[in-house]
């Protein structure tokens, strides 16, 4: 499975393998300023709504996969 960051219902990152890997990518683009962690106290890192979720794994065709046209 995948993992995506999303707004409320939306999504608004791109897939990643791991819940870290979503929130790496997130913080590198620039979506958020932090990565959150699980038992910090104190003031909210994230605007509210953002959350990762899992999600069917992107798959973007490559031009150079192609079927052979023989069978040897």
């Amino acid at each position: 499975m995948a993992y995506a960051l999303f707004y409320h219902d939306q999504r608004i990152g791109a897939a990643a393998s791991t819940e870290l890997d979503a929130w790496r990518r997130a913080l590198r683009s620039g979506l958020i300023t932090d990565i959150p962690v699980a038992d910090e106290q104190g003031g909210q890192i994230l605007p509210r709504g953002l959350h990762v979720e899992q999600v069917a794994e992107d798959f973007t065709p490559r031009p150079e996969w192609k079927l052979p046209t023989e069978i040897s």
